[in-house]
């Protein structure tokens, strides 16, 4: 094995954490990625011989680039255009396949990743680098040009935002199934009461169609439960719906003559749904990876 070989061996080990990282950090599969290779192209350009902690040193590039494109898309307010649902990672109701185990570690839902969206870019960094892969504060504060105790509390602020507002879901798949499965026998045989008693009062559902004029939030109980009913008779025999996993929670998709359709990820709480995640946007739902959705 030539150096060239030996590099491009030690990077794809720490790929799926580069991955991982970068994922949380953008919500996005085409950012992730263009992240990632963005490091091997700078690798390339290193002296990597000098590089004592290759994985550190990788993490710092990858943290660093992601931090450019949430300053780029703060400053093009990309987001304000309408709802944006992340980029969902769907698998199989059974589980995933080993390539997205490191995107679900710590079951980072769909709703998380929301609430993320609503920091800071140096708050999303802190916080995503310490509370989620435990990168010590004096290795963060040089990457958003603050001092440790400066980086510690940005960690803390997002802390706070994430904990007031990102619904903790409930950790057994078969309590939220149990509840997933209820919401959408309700939804088929149009029956609002039974809708409503899965849901909580506040309750908030997010939908992403690509189309700000389209996309929309709806909160409350009642409110949701009609949106279902409505989305139900929309559509059509021609729709066929099918359990799956959505960032490691229990989740739908739903496929229309064949073709997806939707991905709907559900956040169960107490036995009730505190949050649903819609992603219908059909351009994005053609770029995502099913290979383990049978």
């Amino acid at each position: 094995m030539n150096e060239k070989e030996f590099l491009t061996a030690r990077f794809e080990e720490h790929r799926p954490h580069l991955r991982a990282v970068s994922y949380r950090m953008l919500g996005s599969f085409s950012d992730a990625d263009d992240a990632v290779q963005e490091a091997w192209v700078r690798l390339n350009r290193s002296d990597a011989s000098a590089v004592e902690n290759l994985g550190g040193w990788l993490t710092t590039v990858v943290a660093r680039v992601c931090l450019n494109v949430l300053r780029s898309r703060e400053t093009r307010r990309e987001e304000s255009l309408g709802v944006h649902v992340p980029d969902p990672v769907v698998s199989s109701a059974v589980g995933a396949d080993p390539e997205q185990e490191a995107l679900l570690v710590d079951s980072v839902g769909l709703a998380l990743l929301v609430v993320l969206q609503t920091l800071s870019p140096a708050e999303r960094l802190a916080f995503v680098l310490h509370d989620m892969f435990a990168v010590p504060f004096e290795e963060i504060a040089p990457i958003v040009d603050r001092t440790p105790t400066a980086a510690r509390q940005l960690a803390s602020r997002a802390r706070r935002r994430v904990r007031g507002t990102a619904p903790e879901p409930d950790p057994d798949l078969s309590r939220q199934r149990e509840v997933v499965d209820a919401f959408m026998a309700a939804a088929r045989d149009g029956d609002l009461e039974r809708l409503v008693a899965t849901l909580h009062p506040d309750v908030v559902l997010r939908a992403d169609t690509g189309a700000a004029a389209s996309s929309h939030v709806v909160r409350g109980g009642e409110a949701v439960a009609g949106q279902a009913l409505l989305f139900s008779r929309l559509a059509g025999p021609g729709t066929e719906s099918r359990p799956a996993l959505v960032n490691g929670a229990v989740g739908q998709v739903a496929f229309r003559d064949g073709e997806l359709f939707s991905v709907l990820g559900f956040t169960v709480a107490a036995g009730r749904i505190v949050a649903i995640d819609i992603l219908a946007d059909a351009e994005r739902l053609a770029r995502l990876d099913l290979v383990d959705l049978d």
